[in-house]
């Protein structure tokens, strides 16, 4: 292709992004449809990603840029979905820190150091994400340069400082998070270092993520519904806000979700992001008035729907539509992600089905 011709398309297919569903819905703009990705789109229940689970562990995927990127386009082949997020977990950052992570089959991950004291919390590493973390960057430059062929924008994301504090200090998945929380009320000095060491991590990736091609960004607090509504507000939203503050020089769209926040909403939109995400066990419509017109919303189907028969999913995904009622600035999602044994039918027919009946 002659350069003035590549450079010419290269345009076009920028302008086609950012005039993206997804993109116009983040900036509550009008849309023809509503647009529609959902939270672990691309994972085990996809034969696909199976098969390459069969060769390569999670972390060599992970950390293999060729591969990631092709399990990020796995969904995006499959469904005519709205907008792509780049395989990865929420984890690795906590590697570069010093951290000794692995998942272990069955169980999860573990973190096999965990931090239990003011002594270990110093001992934490801060680098750069260019320089712990290249993979993932290399994999959005990869992703993003056929993603842009399609006019689809690509998702950056992190997990947010108090859920990669509840991994550090638990070592691993927690039912009550009492060890987090007992370090957070026991000793506040040697939180807030903790907090303050993640909280950039957080944001540096997160601003590297965008800079590597990622249109929009999202910070996943998956385990702060585990706090009272004051702690979060003393403990973790200073935090949230400042990661999301460096975030924000990359001037790209930032979603902010949580699971079970519904007793501190307010809070989560208070500590800031363009959109909120929302989980299944508050109404759209509630979750909208208490938020206020001032950000847009993404949410909020119950994983589990997904595998009711069409005809129950289908009412399912329709009360939530309705419930949006048209809305600018709505993007239909799960209230967490895809499980394992998903129905790839159902996710095919869900996708069709959000963008016919909310089509303008």
């Amino acid at each position: 292709m002659p350069v003035n011709d590549k450079a010419e398309a290269l345009t076009h297919n920028s302008l086609l992004v950012e005039n993206s569903r997804f993109l116009r819905a983040c900036r509550r703009q009008a849309i023809d449809c509503t647009p529609v990705w959902l939270m672990r789109q691309a994972g085990r229940y996809m034969k696909e990603y199976r098969q390459l689970r069969e060769c390569y562990t999670i972390l060599e995927i992970i950390k293999t840029p060729e591969l990631a990127s092709e399990v990020t386009m796995q969904p995006i082949n499959a469904f005519d979905l709205d907008a792509a997020i780049i395989f990865a977990d929420i984890l690795p950052p906590l590697e570069g820190m010093g951290l000794e992570l692995d998942f272990v089959k069955g169980e999860g991950p573990a973190i096999h150091n965990p931090v239990r004291s003011a002594a270990d919390i110093e001992r934490l590493h801060e680098t750069s994400p260019e320089e712990s973390l290249w993979f993932t960057l290399e994999a959005i430059k990869l992703a993003r340069a056929e993603l842009d062929t399609r006019g689809l924008p690509l998702i950056g994301f992190s997990g947010a400082p108090f859920t990669l504090a509840a991994y550090a200090v638990e070592g691993g998945g927690s039912r009550n998070h009492a060890v987090v929380k007992s370090l957070m009320m026991t000793d506040p000095a040697a939180w807030h270092r903790l907090m303050e060491k993640l909280s950039n991590l957080v944001g540096q990736y997160l601003l590297a993520q965008a800079k590597a091609g990622a249109h929009a960004l999202q910070i996943f607090d998956s385990w702060v519904g585990q706090l009272s509504p004051d702690d979060y507000r003393q403990f973790v939203m200073p935090y949230t806000r400042h990661a999301i503050d460096i975030a924000r020089g990359a001037g790209v769209p930032i979603i902010h979700f949580g699971t079970d926040t519904n007793g501190m909403l307010e809070l989560l939109r208070e500590a800031g992001g363009d959109v909120i995400g929302v989980d299944w066990r508050i109404d759209l419509r509630e979750a909208w008035t208490r938020l206020g017109d001032g950000v847009a919303i993404q949410g909020n189907l119950d994983p589990v729907a997904l595998f009711a028969p069409w005809d129950g999913l289908r009412t399912r995904a329709q009360y939530v539509l309705d419930q949006a009622d048209g809305r600018v600035g709505h993007i239909f999602n799960l209230g967490h992600g895809i499980l394992p044994e998903t129905p790839v039918e159902n996710v095919k027919r869900l996708v069709e089905f959000v963008h016919e009946y909310t089509a303008v």
